[in-house]
């Protein structure tokens, strides 16, 4: 059986555009994707710690502190919002035991100021 676990996050990210008039998704700074693993067009769900909007969209690499809510996705955020922004895998029970998520904490200008290993 195969359960599904918390890969990655991006806690408190700062989101610095909103573009109404793309096609859709979330760009993010492509420095961290790398850090925390999230690949370009992979799903991540996205919580609006301002206005409490929840939803799920894909990931697109942006620049250095980016965090850009494209498309329908736009109508969920205002620029200077924090959202955390979260990946999920699926792990075997196995595999389970010694799994542990990568969280970033992001200061205002998406910096990470704390890689937490739980």
């Amino acid at each position: 059986m195969l359960r599904s676990f918390l890969r990655a996050k991006l806690h408190m990210a700062t989101v610095t555009q909103a573009d109404i008039n793309y096609e859709g998704s979330i760009t993010i700074d492509s420095n961290l994707l790398k850090r925390a693993g999230i690949l370009p067009f992979e799903k991540v769900s996205v919580s609006n710690v301002n206005n409490g909007e929840r939803f799920d969209t894909y990931v697109i690499p942006g620049k250095k502190g980016q965090i850009c809510l494209n498309g329908p996705t736009a109508r969920k955020g205002l620029v200077g919002d924090r959202v955390v922004i979260f990946s999920y895998c699926y792990i075997s029970e196995n595999e389970a035991a010694g799994f542990k998520p990568v969280i970033l904490k992001l200061d205002e200008k998406n910096r990470v100021k704390d890689e937490i290993k739980k």
